[in-house]
């Protein structure tokens, strides 16, 4: 057994009852109606007001807004707790807070990068619902951009009001989700919350690429013979790393599976770059074509949030509509500072090769170096 393996342990009871959630998506979305009905008396004056997604590629620092975020009074997001049974928000807390479960022990999380989490902590979990109404949003072979013109109004319903439940089932006012392939749903998302607002983190290539790289590496080591481990993750819609890696494809197929020959080739470090660019480039694209996509995002550079937590943080709240106590920002900006757990090593051949893979989504997004 690898070193790596026991950190994706995965128990028998979240075997089970994850195959049984993520296997059967038409039948989990009608017990959600159900819930629905049954609530329909308390869930008719809840409103959604500008829910807020933090979407960019992993590693960018949107764990630390997510958590940061989450602290803000009446903001819900999904927790680790909430899968497998997300279909069913209301009477799964309603069956926690019955049985007393506690927050947990704070462990490191799989990521081994110094970030402590709990079941009550938030977690990118509403990735199963999308999975489970659109079948192509993890094939790589197809453009997995949803656009307004994609409507699915039952999707849209059973969405509209899951959110809902989860607002009612935690007392809350505001909706808070972190989803990295939310990249290619922004005008979806519009569609369906014209309020809704976008932070959109972005780390200079340098630096992201080494830790997705890290990350890649760690999550490999740790799924060999673990097949539990990689059905696990592909079930909750996490492939950004490990041996299942599937880059998203923003609509540009050439780009992609050029992409996935350079991965397949041991090229990483290009391979990595020109995925880089070519999320980053269609974010930037979608902001400047699309006013309001443009309206609704607030880049966020890791590297200004390491450099001047406080005001970057400040600028964020504003976005969102959310309060911006000093205190509040004062003390969650005393904890954030640029990773020490690992350091680039790549050479000058391989920054000349990021430098010539993301020149122009670094340009778009003001990146000089």
């Amino acid at each position: 057994m690898s070193a790596d393996e026991p950190i994706f342990h995965v128990s028998n009871s979240m075997e089970f009852f994850g195959r049984l959630i993520a296997n059967y998506p038409e039948f989990w979305r009608k017990v959600g109606n159900l819930e629905t009905k049954l609530l329909a008396d308390q869930l008719e004056n809840n409103e959604l007001k500008s829910p807020v997604y933090v979407t960019g590629l992993a590693r960018s620092g949107s764990t630390i807004l997510l958590e940061t975020l989450a602290q803000i009074p009446g903001v819900v997001s999904h927790r680790y707790k909430d899968f497998p049974p997300v279909y069913t928000p209301y009477w799964w807390n309603w069956f926690m807070n019955q049985a007393g479960a506690g927050a947990g022990k704070p462990q490191e999380r799989a990521h081994r990068d110094g970030i402590m989490v709990t079941p009550d902590s938030p977690e990118a979990i509403e990735e199963v619902i999308w999975i489970g109404a659109f079948n192509q949003l993890h094939n790589p072979a197809v453009s997995n951009a949803l656009t307004a013109a994609a409507a699915n109004p039952e999707f849209d319903r059973f969405y509209r009001e899951h959110l809902k439940k989860l607002l009612l089932s935690r007392g809350g006012s505001r909706y808070l989700s972190k989803g990295n392939y939310l990249v290619t749903r922004l005008q979806y998302i519009l569609n369906m919350l014209p309020d809704a607002r976008f932070v959109i983190p972005v780390r200079h290539p340098f630096g992201h690429i080494a830790s997705l790289m890290k990350q890649h590496d760690l999550f490999s080591r740790g799924q060999q013979n673990n097949l539990r481990a990689r059905e696990h993750l592909k079930r909750v819609g996490h492939l950004e790393f490990g041996l299942d890696r599937t880059p998203i494809n923003t609509g540009d197929n050439i780009t992609t599976q050029s992409i996935l020959k350079l991965w397949d080739s041991g090229e990483e470090v290009r391979g990595w770059a020109r995925y880089w660019n070519q999320v980053y480039g269609f974010l930037a694209d979608q902001m400047l074509e699309n006013p309001l996509v443009g309206n609704a995002s607030k880049v966020i550079r890791f590297e200004d949030l390491c450099a001047t937590p406080a005001d970057t943080i400040r600028a964020m709240l504003s976005h969102c509509d959310y309060p911006a106590e000093p205190e509040f920002i004062s003390s969650v900006a005393a904890g954030i500072h640029a990773p020490s757990y690992y350091t680039s090593r790549f050479t000058e051949q391989d920054e000349a090769i990021i430098l010539e893979e993301t020149a122009s989504a670094r340009e778009k997004l003001g990146y000089t170096d």
